[in-house]
């Protein structure tokens, strides 16, 4: 159940294993974000338990409750800054999609019989995970993503309409 990771969500899977592949002199410049919710939730909660410095960058209207969960964790928050910081994208990273996939390598663990995985789709970086780790695992594992009727930015994506 991601509802039972500390900050609620699967992002924070990918945040730390980011966050454990910095080498040294990169944790001590510190890192950056771009993230409106869980993403930036668990980079920061993951950072400060590091002692990687931290900033997010969110939105100017996001919701007061995201930002004070945000800088619960020591997070600075900004709206720009270039001080050498790793950035840390919410799904378009190699090892970020390997952390979000370790919900799947779980899944397979405690039923190692799964023929399909059904997964939300947003940004991607959770479906990329699972169906690596899928591969490796389950290679006839099915893989179906999903998506609200009333946000099918993927669906967009791929038919080339705005999103």
């Amino acid at each position: 159940f991601e509802n039972l990771q500390f900050t609620a969500a699967y992002k924070e899977r990918g945040a730390l294993n980011r966050l454990l592949a910095l080498s040294e002199e990169e944790r001590k410049r510190g890192v950056i974000a771009m993230s409106a919710g869980n993403h930036a939730q668990g980079l920061a909660y993951h950072a400060r338990r590091l002692g990687i410095p931290a900033t997010i960058v969110m939105p100017r209207f996001t919701p007061l409750i995201k930002v004070q969960q945000t800088e619960s964790h020591d997070a600075e928050l900004a709206l720009a800054r270039a001080d050498g910081l790793v950035f840390v994208h919410p799904f378009d990273d190699p090892l970020v999609v390997a952390g979000q996939g370790t919900v799947a390598l779980e899944m397979f663990e405690d039923v190692p019989e799964i023929d399909t995985l059904v997964v939300p789709i947003g940004g991607g970086g959770l479906i990329s995970g699972c169906a690596v780790a899928a591969s490796q695992v389950a290679p006839r594992c099915d893989i179906v993503g999903v998506q609200a009727e009333l946000y099918p930015s993927m669906k967009a994506t791929l038919l080339g309409e705005p999103v």
